[in-house]
């Protein structure tokens, strides 16, 4: 399953996030993981949670982005749960290429039993709707 956290700056997303990582990370029996973009959750994520900046991997754009979260998922069978803040800032602000991002994730959510949640600032008319068909709005 794919949640999305959509809003404008403000919005409280990055805190909705935190709260999301930190019950998964209480429940999962396997492995959680958050990407971020700088080191701002730092002391906000359970330290039962793996914190990833992804800065440190010289990652930019939606594909990049996804064969990335596509090594996790491949290096840890056990990964229960994938959290990501602020989509649009390591990938980039072209909605067409975010739904099909998401897209990506459904097929590779249900192949791997991964569940993925991601905060996006941005309006919620903005989002192209064939994104509703394989994702949740929280």
């Amino acid at each position: 399953m794919v949640k999305l956290i959509i809003g404008e700056k403000g919005s409280g997303k990055t805190k909705k996030l935190v709260n999301m990582v930190n019950d998964a990370a209480h429940a999962s029996s396997g492995s959680v993981v958050c990407v971020e973009k700088g080191n701002v959750m730092t002391y906000d994520i359970s330290h039962k949670a793996r914190l990833i900046d992804i800065d440190h991997y010289g990652v930019s754009g939606y594909e990049q982005f996804f064969g990335f979260i596509c090594g996790l998922c491949a290096g840890n069978y056990d990964i229960t749960d994938i959290f990501i803040d602020s989509t649009l800032k390591v990938c980039g602000r072209d909605m067409e290429q975010l739904a099909d991002f998401v897209e990506k994730l459904g097929v590779l959510s249900d192949k791997c039993s991964v569940n993925f949640a991601l905060s996006i600032s941005a309006d919620a008319s903005l989002i192209p709707e064939r994104v509703n068909a394989v994702s949740e709005n929280i």
